[in-house]
């Protein structure tokens, strides 16, 4: 069964900041590159509208996994990572992400609203992870969308720390 997280997540950065640095192709290898460098940018599309359309492909080493992920998935895991981010209207952005899995039966899709906030901007997020595995599926759900919240924040620290040191 689909576990649903909701979340918000601050940053000390403008929206418009951050719109700008999804829409470079240098913010997205150094943040690959900052955690972990298990994914390469696949594509990144620029479109009429200011939307920027993000493909990542991320090979999960078995080492690297949770035990409990890592005992019940393939030792070649490979995760397709697909992102949009509309463009600013009304102030607000809004962004959807989803994950599939090619070698174990997850994915996953969320959205997210990100607007001004009094310092900086924030992110609110809905997200849905699945996990089709029998017995086990459930606790795997729940162990990412734990991990959810955490990733995004720090995502959005690297983003505020990336754009002071590319502005």
């Amino acid at each position: 069964m689909p576990r649903s997280v909701d979340f918000s997540v601050e940053s000390s950065a403008s929206v418009e900041q951050i719109r700008s640095a999804f829409s470079a192709e240098d913010y997205w290898l150094a943040r690959l590159a900052a955690f972990g460098g298990l994914g390469r940018l696949d594509s990144l599309t620029i479109d009429t509208d200011g939307s920027a359309s993000v493909a990542i492909i991320h090979e999960l080493r078995h080492d690297g996994l949770p035990g409990l992920v890592a005992k019940f998935f393939p030792r070649n895991w490979q995760v397709v990572q697909n992102e949009t981010w509309g463009p600013i209207v009304g102030g607000v952005v809004r962004g959807e992400v989803s994950i599939v899995s090619h070698g174990a039966p997850g994915s996953g899709f969320g959205t997210a609203l990100l607007a001004q906030a009094q310092n900086g901007s924030r992110m609110k997020c809905k997200a849905t992870v699945e996990f089709k595995v029998p017995l086990i599926g459930g606790k795997i759900e729940s162990l990412i969308g734990r991990q959810l919240a955490q990733q995004f924040s720090a995502i959005q620290g690297f983003t505020a720390k990336w754009i002071t040191e590319n502005a």
